[in-house]
């Protein structure tokens, strides 16, 4: 093996984009064919990459097939799910994702070692930043 990227479902591709790229500071590296339909114009599948960190989004559903809200029941499984992303200084991360406006709890010191900074992204996945 030589790697892994993690294959996320998400209810709407443009929140997400807007979350991991203009947040988060990842880049749109390939996505498949824009589309246009009741939901708006994007395309349903990406694949994002931040530095040597990789991840790959993915409607949860067709065009034209996505529900007015989210299904509380099957987004509330994504709780289950933790992404561990390494940094170089989670207070670094905090400080310039509180400077854009997000509302988070500061880094902790984790009983292991690392500072830990916890996030949700749209889809509620947990994003612990590690330094």
């Amino acid at each position: 093996m030589t790697g892994a990227i993690p294959l996320l479902q998400v209810f709407d591709m443009p929140t997400s984009i807007h979350f991991y790229r203009d947040m988060l500071g990842f880049e749109v590296y390939q996505h498949s064919p824009e589309v246009e339909t009741t939901e708006g114009r994007f395309f349903h599948w990406c694949w994002l990459r931040n530095g040597a960190v990789e991840l790959m989004l993915n409607t949860a559903y067709d065009s034209n097939e996505r529900p007015p809200v989210p299904d509380a029941a099957r987004w509330a499984g994504h709780s289950d799910v933790s992404l561990s992303l390494g940094c170089a200084d989670a207070d670094a991360v905090y400080a310039e994702l509180t400077a854009k406006g997000m509302a988070l709890e500061p880094p902790r010191t984790s009983p292991h070692g690392p500072r830990e900074l916890s996030l949700r992204d749209p889809d509620g996945y947990d994003l612990c930043f590690r330094s």
